[in-house]
């Protein structure tokens, strides 16, 4: 991958940073993207892997701020070869309490802007001839979970969207997929879990075996350099047919 330029958003750590360590690893140059420019994070990663890194900040929410950022990056990398949608948020409530603010920022942080940024990007890549879209959706992409629905909507409507435009670019050169991690060892799971344990009395390792014995048959974490690496399989000549995909990283919760 060496001389492709790859976006990550929301790269600042856990999954994002994940995933752009792993491509960095495979060569790539790395545009890492948050609300803020992780510039520590880029200096990190220059570092360690010796690629050319840029930390890019914009409010996702907002279409003008996503313009800006691409025109910006286009004409200093020529094209964004790989582009990964990753970031998220999330909110939790009840629909008939649901904020309807809350509902809109997810909308557009969760949807609109990997749209935006993927027909952004689309032109140079068409022009090369070559890219690679990967949208990070969720377990939740094919079920649901209470008090969670903009996140299941959002996630659902990404596989959609892959296959929009996975049909689209079949015979340019592109390929674009969903990956759908199951429970990732985040900050905020493993904060979930330890005020489990803490209102049970319980070891930590015991509610998190609960925790997990309850959605993914394998008992254990998604290990974040496991999506990374599949990341990048997805970005190499091995996997140029597979598009439109929608794949499980999920422990065989998917499967239960």
């Amino acid at each position: 991958m060496k001389g492709k330029w790859a976006l990550v958003t929301g790269a600042t750590a856990g999954l994002g940073l994940a995933i752009a360590e792993g491509l960095a690893g495979a060569g790539a140059n790395i545009i890492l993207h948050d609300l803020d420019a992780p510039k520590q994070a880029a200096d990190v990663l220059r570092a360690h892997f010796n690629v050319e890194v840029i930390a890019a900040g914009a409010d996702l929410s907002q279409r003008d701020a996503i313009e800006a950022m691409m025109a910006d990056l286009l004409a200093r990398s020529g094209a964004i070869d790989i582009l990964v949608n990753n970031a998220v948020v999330r909110h939790f409530a009840a629909v008939e309490q649901f904020p309807p603010e809350c509902w809109d920022q997810a909308l557009a942080v969760n949807l609109s802007a990997p749209f935006h940024l993927i027909r952004l990007a689309l032109p140079a890549m068409k022009q090369r001839g070559w890219g690679r879209i990967i949208n990070m959706g969720s377990i939740y992409a094919t079920r649901a979970v209470e008090d969670r629905i903009d996140y299941v909507t959002t996630k659902t409507a990404i596989a959609g969207m892959t296959r929009a435009v996975a049909l689209e670019t079949a015979r340019s050169g592109i390929t674009c997929n969903t990956l759908c991690p199951g429970t990732l060892p985040t900050p905020a799971i493993l904060t979930k879990i330890a005020a489990m344990a803490a209102d049970s009395g319980r070891p930590v390792e015991d509610a998190t075996r609960q925790y997990l014995g309850e959605r993914q048959p394998t008992q254990r974490f998604i290990a974040m350099k496991a999506v990374a690496a599949m990341v990048v399989f997805l970005c190499g000549a091995d996997a140029n047919d597979i598009t439109g995909a929608t794949l499980p990283i999920d422990g065989g919760w998917s499967a239960a």
